[in-house]
């Protein structure tokens, strides 16, 4: 890809899809800058990436055609005005930030000025991010068709409505969190079950990777592959009813709730 791919802000996610990008050979080392005001994220950014990293997003604008806004979602207005004199037509602004619409991120530019809004996830790092993506008024058809390639070479990618990234960023966007919450308790439970500890956190992890795959290569309702494994009166219907027992499927149901409502406040701020 002879694109060059700027990042304005260099911190934990944009490291994640610049290495992402790297694992899946659509740019090199020599293709990527990352701008941030904080030293040690420059420096992580470049240990990790082997990628070019100043302080300055002018820098980063005048290198790359192609920027990925990647800055807390209250820092936008601040970051765009600062690039708003040198944005040319040969620019496209790629949004990672959560909550920021569209039409904010557009008025900030120079009129016509190409925007993508995307929700990816930190598991763009191995190659198994969840992302979805909607077009601004200015954005190509290439364009879209650009943040396909990208995205899907880092997991898999959808292109929605706009008015759905809320409910993105509520599930994949912020799931990664309850993944984790998850086999942290799970390989607690084997811990005090007489598991080892590194035995009781790899089992827990590989099983929801091996049940994930079970959905996404099977087709199978989740319900139906619940079933498979729930024998009558065995193990897994026991452990089941503890699960409904403590409300957890209406707690993740409230987890994804309560992310999307913070992702549509943080937009209007």
């Amino acid at each position: 890809m002879a694109t060059k791919l700027g990042f304005l802000g260099a911190g934990k996610m944009a490291t994640a899809l610049a290495k992402g990008f790297l694992h899946a050979k659509l740019a090199k080392a020599a293709d990527l800058v990352a701008s941030d005001v904080v030293p040690a994220a420059r420096t992580h950014f470049t240990e990790e990436t082997g990628g070019k990293a100043v302080d300055s997003n002018g820098a980063a604008l005048k290198a790359a055609n192609i920027l990925f806004l990647a800055v807390k979602p209250d820092q936008v207005k601040e970051v765009l005005a600062g690039i708003r004199a040198a944005w040319t037509a040969r620019h496209l602004l790629v949004s990672i930030c959560a909550g920021v619409p569209l039409a904010k991120l557009e008025s900030a530019l120079p009129a016509g000025a190409r925007v993508i809004r995307v929700m990816p996830n930190t598991p763009a790092l191995v190659g198994a991010s969840a992302s979805a993506y909607a077009l601004g008024s200015g954005a190509t058809k290439a364009d879209g068709e650009l943040a396909q390639k990208l995205f899907s070479a880092v997991g898999v990618a959808f292109q929605v409505k706009e008015s759905l990234l809320d409910a993105v960023t509520g599930l994949s966007g912020s799931g990664p969190a309850y993944a984790y919450l998850m086999i942290e308790a799970l390989s607690d439970g084997g811990v005090a079950a007489g598991l080892p500890r590194d035995v009781a956190t790899k089992l827990a992890a590989q099983t929801l990777l091996g049940a994930a795959k079970m959905v996404i290569e099977t087709g199978q309702h989740p319900g139906a592959l619940k079933d498979m494994v729930t024998s009558p009166g065995g193990t897994t219907i026991e452990g089941l009813h503890e699960l409904e027992r403590g409300k957890v499927r209406g707690a993740l149901m409230s987890a994804v709730r309560a992310a999307t409502e913070k992702s549509k406040k943080l937009g209007q701020a």
